[in-house]
């Protein structure tokens, strides 16, 4: 069972990013009573600015954030401090290259942008020792800092290393895992095209090759190894910390990126976890938002269900307000009217209790001049402003929703070996990312809410069994552990949904000489005769479901009943293998396995969770149009329903039986019009 957090927002409030170092200190005590005044309560600082505690290598100055925290002590402002790892000073690069990380040809990334280190530098772990402990020591004492931000946006920009010292560190990772060479050669399958090593000095990390196709087993492992290299950073910096926080002041840091187990490094580092929403970058114009199949803007409500997977109440770090872009890459137009507020409550509706909006005011200088804050460059109070101000006064409006615990009756399942396998495997990650993509859509436009679920090492079949129907995609690897959890909870009632190449792999990744599902094959009571992609001639194959055709996606696994119980619900309609079983229903325990051949599509998603008994469970509450998306929160007995619009055109919804308009405390029912972008929370 993974630990519980270690910090919780009691409640809802607001925030933003502000530097100091950016901006003349005439105009700090007027920003921060500025902030205050539209009800701005917290700003996070620092985490760019090792420079202006250490200018020079070994000589500190503490002379800048005290003159700050003077200020915002006076105004009763609260700080979150970032450590200024992510952006190492030039002093430091240019003196000690070796902390530059590398691109994979070995050719170093240079001083100018940021996340240029490496995470395995002694030399610069011990600078960054040094520098975290220097601000731990002397500002978190400071009653006006109220949590810690470590380094900013982990595995962001890079999630790729190939430094010297990434390779000393990988040997050692992998030493202490195969423990012999041999262990070693045979995971990886080495003797393919004569890839065995015999000596630990012969092992690099991935490196250029024809086409840059590496041996799958090995990057498999290098994205572990990255992942926990990331992690074990993070942790250096927390521990460092915990020797200096106040009682009751929080560890945080703002993600959430690739290569890198966000549980594990929550679990393990932070008190509590921060997400960076920009759901502008639906709007970016090198994209086609107008016939985006991912719903535009809706689609963060996705990311956010996954972050919610790693901490079910956390924290927006920086919550889009303004255009977003750089100098050198991507272009957005701003948030029209009213989607500030959007934005800001599907954060809080999927679980965030604190959101700080990026940035105070946009950079007059520097790569982000682009990256629009609240303010533009010209200071002058704006419609964000007054946006910001409205969205005070709603948060406090809804203000017992605080903590309150998201709720879904369906979850999608994952696990890390999967989810970087596919980033290894490119026949794997097209039928995953297709599914998931398709699953998330099919959610939401029927207005099914959906959770993510996780298997890791500490997960226990009380954490699955809270769902009444769990999806698993397209588990290919599988190992003991997992399948003995999905086992479990199909025993305990729990109805699984299986999709194509369950079961193929090994936790190496290496495919497995037992026929699909693999491990599950006793639960699924089903064989895999034959499998293949939908050839671009066969157009789509489709199942014959009672009657109803629907698409079987761009994968085909060939199924056959073998367990006593197993049940046929739906055949192929089309290709050489028409008439054979696509979809075969098991019961087992006191519950069922869905076993589906194919890749999930949003037709057949809406039948599957239809036929479960879970598909839109507010119905006898409310009906929305497809433009409109519905999250439920339960706390002490209260059920809260967020409705959100995410179009410009109104959109007309109907309750059922009178609710509470958490905005006006009135009762209200029947036909309710919902203007551009707006958003209502309705207690049952």
């Amino acid at each position: 069972m993974r630990k519980q957090q270690n910090f919780k927002w009691n409640t809802l409030s607001l925030g933003t990013c502000y530097y100091p170092e950016h901006w003349d200190e005439s105009l700090w005590k007027e920003d921060l009573k500025r902030m205050l005044a539209h009800g701005i309560q917290t700003i996070r600082i620092g985490e760019f600015a090792w420079s202006k505690v250490e200018p020079r290598e070994g000589e500190f100055t503490f002379e800048f954030f005290d003159r700050f925290l003077e200020v915002a002590a006076q105004t009763e402002i609260k700080v979150i401090f970032g450590t200024p790892t992510a952006t190492p000073p030039a002093w430091l690069t240019n003196a000690y290259p070796e902390v530059l990380n590398c691109r994979m040809d070995g050719v170093k990334f240079r001083h100018g942008m940021r996340r240029h280190y490496n995470y395995n530098s002694p030399i610069y772990q011990k600078f960054c020792k040094r520098i975290v402990e220097k601000f731990g020591e002397h500002y978190a004492k400071h009653p006006s800092v109220i949590g810690w931000q470590i380094d900013n946006e982990i595995n962001c920009e890079v999630d790729e290393f190939y430094s010297e010292s990434d390779t000393l560190a990988f040997r050692e990772f992998l030493k202490e895992k195969y423990k012999t060479l041999d262990a070693l050669n045979q995971a990886w399958g080495a003797v393919f095209w004569n890839q065995e090593y015999t000596h630990w000095e012969e092992i690099y990390v991935p490196r250029t090759t024809i086409h840059n196709s590496t041996n799958p087993h090995q990057t498999l492992d290098y994205i572990r190894f990255v992942s926990d290299s990331a992690v074990r950073f993070c942790k250096m910096q927390s521990d460092i910390l915990r020797k200096y926080v106040k009682p009751g002041d929080f560890i945080t840091t703002n993600g959430m990126f690739q290569n890198l187990d966000n549980h594990r490094m929550t679990d393990e580092a932070l008190d509590v976890y921060t997400y960076d929403s920009y759901p502008n970058f639906a709007y970016c114009l090198c994209e086609d938002p107008k016939h985006s199949k991912n719903l535009n803007d809706r689609r963060w409500s996705d990311k956010l269900t996954e972050v919610r997977s790693i901490c079910p109440h956390f924290g927006i770090m920086e919550q889009q307000s303004g255009a977003n872009g750089w100098n050198t890459r991507m272009e957005a137009p701003a948030p029209k009217p009213g989607q500030m507020m959007l934005w800001a409550m599907q954060s809080i509706a999927h679980g965030a209790d604190y959101v700080s909006f990026f940035r105070w005011r946009t950079c007059t200088f520097g790569t982000e001049i682009y990256w629009h804050g609240i303010l533009d460059y010209d200071n002058r109070d704006n419609r964000k402003l007054a946006e910001v101000k409205r969205i005070y006064d709603r948060v406090q409006a809804i203000q017992e929703t605080a903590g309150a615990e998201n709720q879904a009756a369906v979850a999608v399942v994952k696990d890390y070996s999967n989810i970087w396998d596919a980033k290894v495997d490119v026949w794997h990650q097209r039928l995953a990312w297709s599914s998931e993509e398709e699953i998330f859509l099919a959610s939401q436009v029927n207005h099914t809410p959906m959770d993510y679920v996780y298997l890791l090492d500490s997960t226990e079949v009380e954490e699955l069994t809270r769902y009444r129907v769990l999806i698993y995609p397209h588990g290919l690897i599988l190992s003991e552990r997992k399948a003995a959890l999905l086992k479990a909870y199909v025993e305990e009632g729990g109805c699984l949904i299986l999709g194509a190449r369950t079961g193929q792999k090994d936790e190496n990744g290496k495919c497995v000489m037992m026929p699909m599902p693999g491990l599950l094959a006793e639960v699924t009571g089903s064989d895999v005769r034959e499998f293949t992609f939908v050839g671009p001639a066969d157009d789509k194959v489709n199942m014959n479901w009672n009657g109803i055709l629907l698409d079987t996606g761009i994968f085909n696994d060939i199924l056959e009943p073998i367990g006593s119980n197993a049940k046929v619900l739906a055949e192929y309609a089309g290709n050489y293998y028409k008439g054979q079983p696509a979809l075969i229903e098991n019961p087992y325990g006191n519950g069922k396995v869905l076993h589906f051949g194919g890749t999930f599509t949003q037709e057949n998603v809406k039948a599957l969770l239809e036929y479960v008994g879970v598909l839109k469970p507010y119905c006898d509450i409310l009906e929305l149009p497809k433009d409109c998306e519905i999250t439920a929160k339960e706390k002490e007995g209260r059920t809260y329903i967020f409705v959100l619009n995410y179009v410009e055109e109104p959109q007309e919804i109907f309750i059922k039986r009178a609710v509470k308009d958490m905005d006006t405390k009135e009762q209200v029912q029947g036909k309710i019009c919902l203007g551009a972008y707006e958003t209502k929370v309705y207690e049952l």
